[in-house]
């Protein structure tokens, strides 16, 4: 799990860095340095319906000018960059690229509904890359797996979804119009997904302009692969250097107990009893004790791939499979509890 917490957790996601670093900067020196320059960069409605300065739908719609919605948006795009790992950068380019020019006629027209069902003026809308972030809430629920850690008070469950969700909804109640640019993003992450009017190809990344980007912008935001072993840092004082000892000890202790559960349940077969510290598995179908049983056949490149998309390392995802009997739900459980 430190892998993916670190710079590492970028691996493969160069796309994803890139716009964790860059928007992020330009925000912060606009917030900071060149304020007298943030008025180019504010998503005026007005001006480009009324002045006709369609320049705005970029400029405005790139950089945030409020530093919460830049810290928010850039932990959420952090958080999306396994579905950059599974898609591939072109694929995942091709879909901000798609929701971004698409939530921009879908502000206009949510813009209209607005004013004329609360008959007020809304002249500007929240700046930044936001409506994107909000589109990849779409295929974030449809195809990343989830996986149910906890229960709080036995009734409501916390997955490995659970923080994206919080912090989609802190980024929501940012501004008082930020409901427009989520319902944007929203329906225009929709649209890609469903491919409504064939709009992948339409709205899709050239292959050569994905080469060409391949070849000059990916060394400078590519990451490296983290490693197999765990790294642990020297702490600044003592206590937090024991700290560190005994949570590499109890990690250590952790992946012995669990292996030794896997061993048992390979030879006893039947219910998987789990200790307090996980929950509980789905029945399995009674074996018969007295009929030798096979080994578990190797974890497939599909499980192994679908894992490390997910942040894991190789090596840890390797140890997971083997130890649950090539489960994919108990595998999981058992990395996002390291």
């Amino acid at each position: 799990m430190i892998a993916s917490t670190g710079s590492s957790g970028l691996y493969k996601a160069p796309l994803s860095k890139g716009f964790l670093l860059v928007p992020s900067a330009l925000s912060v020196l606009l917030a900071l340095v060149f304020q007298h320059y943030q008025t180019f960069f504010v998503y005026n409605l007005q001006a480009i319906k009324e002045d006709f300065h369609l320049w705005r739908l970029i400029s405005g719609r790139v950089i945030c000018l409020d530093l919460k919605d830049t810290f928010c948006s850039s932990l959420l795009m952090y958080n999306f960059r396994t579905l950059e790992r599974r898609f591939g950068s072109r694929k995942f380019t091709s879909f901000l690229l798609g929701s971004w020019i698409l939530s921009a006629l879908f502000d206009l027209v949510l813009l209209q509904i607005v004013e004329f069902v609360s008959d007020t003026t809304v002249s500007t809308l929240p700046s930044g890359f936001l409506a994107p972030v909000f589109a990849l809430f779409v295929p974030f629920y449809c195809t990343v797996p989830r996986v149910q850690l906890a229960n709080i008070l036995g009734w409501f469950p916390i997955t490995n979804k659970t923080l994206v969700y919080i912090m989609g909804l802190q980024l929501l109640t940012s501004s008082p119009y930020m409901l427009v640019i989520a319902a944007s993003g929203l329906i225009s992450g929709l649209c890609y997904e469903k491919d409504v009017l064939k709009v992948r190809q339409i709205l899709c990344v050239p292959r050569w302009v994905a080469e060409m980007f391949s070849q000059t912008l990916e060394p400078i935001f590519s990451t490296v692969e983290p490693v197999s072993e765990a790294r642990v840092g020297m702490g600044a004082t003592i206590d937090i250097q024991r700290q560190q000892r005994i949570e590499l000890l109890d990690q250590q202790i952790l992946l012995s107990q669990f292996a030794q559960l896997g061993r048992r349940q390979q030879q006893q077969g039947g219910l998987f009893n789990w200790n307090s510290l996980f929950h509980p598995l789905r029945q399995r179908h009674n074996v018969n004790q007295a009929e030798p049983q096979a080994p578990p056949p190797p974890a497939s490149e599909q499980q192994v791939a679908q894992l490390m998309e997910m942040g894991f390392s190789r090596a840890d995802v390797l140890t997971a499979l083997r130890a649950s009997n090539n489960d994919m739900n108990v595998a999981t459980n058992f990395l996002l509890q390291r």
